[in-house]
């Protein structure tokens, strides 16, 4: 049977603050020289998934140039198959931004079905993680079922963050309810969906109609399902997930790669993270650098004198001499200039933090992780302090820092 992957790729990530001025979620960096998106691209492929949708809205231009044909996931295939985009488009019918997950799907709904696929394999473009789609395919073929929803366990008190389901003894869903205010079980959605295409072209009909929808998966697509009585499965997952829509569960995600072992392998030879990268020199750490549980990524060098603790470093960063980095995310080209300390931060790309400047704090007796973060092409000159969960704003130059000091969870911007 046939089976067809749309990827939905729009997200704003507004929650990830001034990270995502420039960019859309899914062509987030992460790990030091992946995109968010090459995730779910690369379990595809590694899947035998060759005939991806791509759906994008918010700032889709880097994302684009990222992925370009699809070569670096042998996606770049002219007559079957392939990696084709879809925006928002003016129609002479209605048609307009997406309003929400269905409704993206609902609008290209003429090329989904084009090429006659039996389902339709529905993800998101910003959770990481490595999947092997196969089985929960062959899953919902042998339960013929109309909806199979890959799940796994969380934890009660996140509950509230997720679609959360309940299930009798041969995994059939007898309830769901998104983000529930009180908790209804731990098992939750992950955001990836199998429907048989005649059941989903039904149901993004008929919610097209609804002036009372939300024209979500979550919120309406499949509490209608159940209503209707329709054969919706859990397909359980059990390996490593994260969903990284917020600047926590972002840094958090990159501290699970430095565990011994690290919670997702980048290294497993049989399911490459496939992505498109520029050629680099190799990484150079000078003498007397200490570099402790981190990333470090080519291109990147390391002075005399630097320390690198728990970090994940992106290609051509410059870590000064005496320089200190601890439990942070530097993005490519950023300068950390000699004797500065950055302690659990995330610093956007092309940014410059002067001689002796201050950026973050580790406060294990604070509440919450207080992560500061620094947006794209800022300029910090030398000696200024910025606290613990401040925000610098994308472009901000020097000559706005009339004060040395920018405070715990303040923000600077141009």
């Amino acid at each position: 049977m046939k089976t067809r992957v749309v990827i939905l790729a729009g997200g704003e990530g507004s929650r990830l603050g001034v990270l995502t001025v420039k960019r859309s979620k899914p062509s987030m960096p992460f790990a030091g020289k992946y995109r968010i998106i090459d995730f779910a691209l690369s379990n595809c492929v590694n899947s035998g998934l060759f005939d991806v949708m791509l759906m994008t809205q918010y700032r889709p231009h880097s994302l684009q140039e990222h992925i370009g044909a699809g070569h670096p996931w042998d996606l770049d295939r002219s007559f079957t198959g392939g990696v084709q985009f879809y925006q928002p488009y003016k129609a002479r019918y209605e048609a307009d931004w997406y309003r929400g997950t269905a409704d993206a799907v609902q609008q290209n709904f003429a090329f989904l079905k084009n090429t006659n696929p039996d389902n339709a394999l529905i993800l998101s473009g910003d959770h990481i993680y490595q999947m092997n789609y196969d089985p929960m395919i062959t899953f919902h073929n042998d339960h013929q079922a109309d909806l199979t929803v890959a799940t796994l366990r969380v934890p009660e008190e996140e509950t509230s963050r997720f679609g959360i389901l309940e299930t009798n003894d041969d995994y059939r869903v007898s309830q769901f309810v998104e983000k529930p205010s009180e908790p209804i079980g731990t098992l939750a959605s992950m955001g990836i969906y199998v429907f048989k295409m005649s059941a989903l072209d039904y149901y993004l009909r008929e919610d097209s109609k609804r002036k009372d929808s939300g024209h979500d998966f979550g919120k309406d697509i499949i509490p209608r399902m159940l209503k209707d009585g329709q054969r919706v499965f859990a397909y359980p997952y059990n390996g490593y997930w994260m969903d990284v829509g917020t600047l926590d569960s972002y840094w958090l995600a990159h501290m699970d790669l430095l565990k011994h072992p690290p919670a997702l392998n980048l290294a497993d030879r049989s399911w490459i993270i496939h992505t498109r990268s520029e050629e680099r020199p190799p990484v150079l750490i000078q003498a007397g650098a200490t570099v402790k549980d981190s990333l470090i990524t080519d291109g990147a060098i390391i002075s005399p004198g630097a320390k690198v603790e728990r970090s994940v470093i992106s290609p051509g960063v410059y870590i000064g001499p005496n320089a200190v980095v601890r439990e942070s995310i530097i993005f490519t080209d950023s300068y950390v200039e000699a004797g500065a300390r950055v302690e659990r931060a995330i610093i956007d790309k092309r940014v410059t933090i002067g001689h002796n400047c201050r950026i973050g704090e580790i406060d294990p007796e604070a509440e919450g992780l207080g992560i500061t973060t620094v947006g794209k092409s800022a300029q910090i000159p030398n000696g200024v302090k910025v606290g613990r969960g401040a925000v610098i704003g994308p472009d901000v130059t020097a000559d706005l820092f009339v004060r040395k000091v920018v405070g715990k969870g303040k923000t600077l911007e141009r």
